[in-house]
């Protein structure tokens, strides 16, 4: 039985890096492509490692393979982040398909910042109040 899962599992692995590797070459642009082959390929090497864990039964290549995929699930978006950015700044042409480009009037090609609607938070706190909270919890 474990077979058969562990068959089934490393199938559906494959199929996921077989659709990460078809969406790099049939994607337009870069950053269609980097998020195919970021989610694919992930849950497609997720799986085959969960495969592995099933396959051998052993702690050892269990926390292995707990650590690799933990490992792949943190660094795979932030580097398919900074790939994304570095070809935002180098102005990669995008896609004539798309639609909206949500960073054109938010980033600044110059100092490489991002920005964001200014959200104010109006707190008028004295010492005196925050002296008499505090003494009112210490009193109870």
């Amino acid at each position: 039985m474990i077979e058969w899962i562990t068959a089934v599992l490393l199938v559906l692995g494959a199929f996921f890096m077989f659709l990460a590797g078809l969406g790099i070459l049939r994607f337009p642009d870069v950053f269609t492509r980097m998020h195919a082959a970021t989610k694919a390929s992930s849950f497609g090497a997720g799986l085959m490692l969960i495969a592995t864990i099933a396959y051998f039964q052993q702690f050892f290549i269990l926390i292995e393979s707990l650590l690799v995929i933990i490992f792949i699930f943190f660094t795979a978006p932030v580097a398919s982040h900074m790939l994304g950015r570095a070809a935002y700044l180098l102005r990669v042409p995008i896609w004539s398909g798309t639609i909206i480009d949500q960073l054109q009037e938010k980033y600044n090609l110059h100092t490489h910042q991002l920005a964001s609607e200014k959200k104010t938070i109006n707190m008028e706190i004295s010492a005196k109040d925050l002296k008499v909270k505090i003494i009112k919890k210490q009193k109870k």
